[in-house]
């Protein structure tokens, strides 16, 4: 049982208040984890703000579920996972890329298999990826600037999914079709 509560519009701190009912404008509905976010409206703030800038990268939108995907699955965030899976379904990330990444396996189209071992790479040597890491991510078509562009991945999905750990929180309706569950704990 989690000592956090998922706010509401009318239970968030004040702080938080007009964050959520963007959010719920956004989405149609307000996601669990914003507001277990909620609680802290600097972290929440931080969250919906790195999203924002991430969203603004070289990378495409489905490159960018590849990364959260691949982030999300090495921390072992079951919320993250099933979120994900859900979202990148609707920017049409094909199902058995989808599959490989919810089961840390190699994914058939060799430049998101590149995407996704480097962005494992990153977060398992917590950013001290090697020089062949990085040349072996450059050659499968990728600039230095997506090299840090995963790095912003990297430290934005791992803020929800250390934040999903702690506040333990409940997978949504929306995103329940996907549950997952991490092998690592």
């Amino acid at each position: 049982m989690s000592i956090f509560s998922i706010h509401g519009e009318q239970t968030a701190p004040e702080a938080s208040r007009p964050i959520l009912e963007g959010a719920k404008a956004k989405y149609g509905f307000l996601p669990n984890l914003l507001g277990g976010l909620a609680e802290a409206p600097a972290a929440l703030e931080a969250y919906v703000t790195l999203s924002d800038i991430f969203d603004k990268t070289s990378l495409t939108p489905a490159e960018r579920q590849v990364v959260i995907l691949a982030t999300s699955a090495e921390n072992g965030c079951e919320y993250c996972v099933a979120a994900h899976s859900t979202i990148a379904a609707m920017f049409k990330v094909p199902d058995d890329v989808i599959e490989a990444l919810r089961d840390g396996r190699p994914i058939n189209d060799e430049r998101l298999e590149a995407l996704r071992k480097f962005t494992e790479t990153v977060v398992r040597k917590r950013g001290w990826a090697d020089e062949n890491d990085v040349q072996a991510f450059l050659a499968a078509g990728f600039d230095r600037a997506q090299v840090l562009e995963i790095v912003l991945g990297v430290a934005f999905k791992t803020l929800s999914n250390y934040a999903n750990h702690l506040i333990q929180t409940p997978v949504d309706a929306a995103f329940a079709p996907r549950a997952w569950t991490a092998s690592i704990r």
